[in-house]
């Protein structure tokens, strides 16, 4: 901030003085001193030019690959060329939310019009202007569902690790019991859910298509949470709503899932997007904002920011979230893709990923691997290897191919629109190297 808000010495002292220091050093007494730096090891400036070729070099030691088979919660999809084209234009290259909604009215528009593309893919009420991401999605639902009376969250063990571990992290801060929900081959167990179930319980979170590519029984989970009295939260794959059923047509109260499948590209670690959406009756429980559509007074139409139920808006203690911000331009982007396909290109994408999987996983089989869990799958399966993991791995990076993720021994592929026959075809002839050797 220093370059905006610019502070002298004497007025750094008072500051201190405030707060009961007396110097800088003291200001940073419980950094240990192996961490500090008396000297700096900058080195001298650069032309434009050698910048470049610095950068460069630098870029060229990353691993390129041609084909990606691993998923497990980033997932490399095709992206229309007028994706990128509409959401890089200067007037949209925002990560935020606009507060005065009188002279912003498109960037209000593009997120009112993500809104709704959001509750049509999901079949929810309400969407909220997004959120960070996917596992940040996951823990703020689970945080609308606590209240007075129930405390305590169940959550599948099929969920993706790394959101679990997000949601373990919110619900620490706050007092709130998580159980896990163990498995019964690789989906959620019903009954062991029936018997975690009690009065305490504020909300079930399963994922379907799950963290082993598997579609989970929601129906059933659905019906056994309700029952109890516990709301329900279904974490979803955006691309494989264009074929299966969806959260709302299941009953669910909340639906949460990660963005980054469309049109967005892989990266490391982002940025991505979180979808929140819900029923109606827990609209004004969404965190973050929701943006409306009224009129003017001259009856013209016009967009607000109608709910905001942070604590910069409302009475802190009664805040059900404290976000603070959206991310604008990734949710202008999967609205922008979802445009772009329509909902018959989205179905087609989803049935590829699963001819693809399933193509991947019969050829697999030929070669000796074993299925780890039965049951339908969308384009993820996990699969026990009859040679070493890390061989494959490393034999398949060798011909600019990632391979799986290794995963609880086995190898967890992905196959998407992206990764045809003759991609998969080229990896078996790799793989069988590996395993004649």
């Amino acid at each position: 901030m220093g370059r905006y808000v610019v502070s002298t010495k004497e007025e750094q002292l008072e500051m201190l003085r405030a707060i009961g220091l007396d110097s800088l050093d003291d200001l940073y007494a419980d950094v240990p001193d192996e961490a500090k730096a008396s000297e700096f090891n900058v080195p001298e400036g650069m032309s434009e030019l050698e910048v470049r070729e610095k950068l460069e070099e630098m870029a060229d030691r990353n691993v390129r690959f041609r084909k990606v088979f691993r998923g497990a919660g980033a997932y490399r999809h095709y992206i229309p060329a007028i994706v990128k084209s509409i959401v890089t234009k200067e007037e949209f290259v925002t990560a935020y939310t606009p507060y005065q909604a009188e002279i912003s009215q498109g960037v209000l528009q593009s997120i009112f019009e993500y809104q709704t593309q959001m509750c049509e893919l999901t079949g929810m009420d309400a969407s909220n202007a997004s959120i960070y991401d996917g596992a940040t999605a996951a823990a703020e639902a689970v945080m609308m569902c606590i209240d007075r009376k129930r405390n305590k969250v169940l959550v599948s063990e099929a969920l993706n690790p790394e959101t679990i571990e997000v949601v373990k992290t919110y619900c620490e801060s706050r007092d709130v019991e998580v159980v896990t929900v163990p498995l019964k081959e690789g989906k959620t167990d019903i009954e062991a859910l029936k018997e975690r179930l009690d009065s305490e319980t504020a909300a079930v979170i399963i994922q379907s298509p799950n963290f082993y590519g598997l579609i989970e029984d929601i129906a059933s989970s659905v019906e056994v949470a309700h029952d109890s009295g516990a709301k329900y939260i279904m974490s979803v794959n955006p691309i494989a709503l264009g074929i299966l059923r969806t959260p709302g047509e299941y009953g669910c109260d909340i639906c949460v899932a990660e963005g980054q499948p469309l049109g967005m590209p892989m990266g490391f670690g982002g940025p991505y997007l979180g979808i929140m959406t819900c029923k109606a009756a827990m609209t004004r429980k969404l965190p973050g904002r929701i943006v409306g559509e009224t009129t003017d007074h001259e009856g013209r139409r016009a967009f607000v920011l109608t709910l905001q139920a942070r604590e910069q808006h409302i009475r802190r203690e009664k805040a059900s979230s404290n976000v603070c911000s959206n991310e604008a331009l990734c949710a202008m982007t999967a609205s922008v893709y979802l445009a772009a396909m329509g909902p018959d290109g989205l179905k087609q994408v989803a049935e590829n990923c699963v001819a693809h999987a399933h193509y991947l996983r019969d050829r697999l089989l030929e070669l000796g691997f074993r299925q780890r869990y039965d049951g339908e799958f969308f384009h993820e399966f996990l699969v026990e290897s009859p040679a070493d993991p890390k061989a494959i791995e490393k034999a398949l990076a060798d011909k600019g191919i990632l391979s799986g993720l290794e995963v609880d021994g086995g190898i967890l592929f992905c196959a998407t629109e992206l990764t045809g026959k003759k991609d998969i075809d080229e990896l078996i002839e790799t793989v069988k190297e590996v395993i004649s050797k």
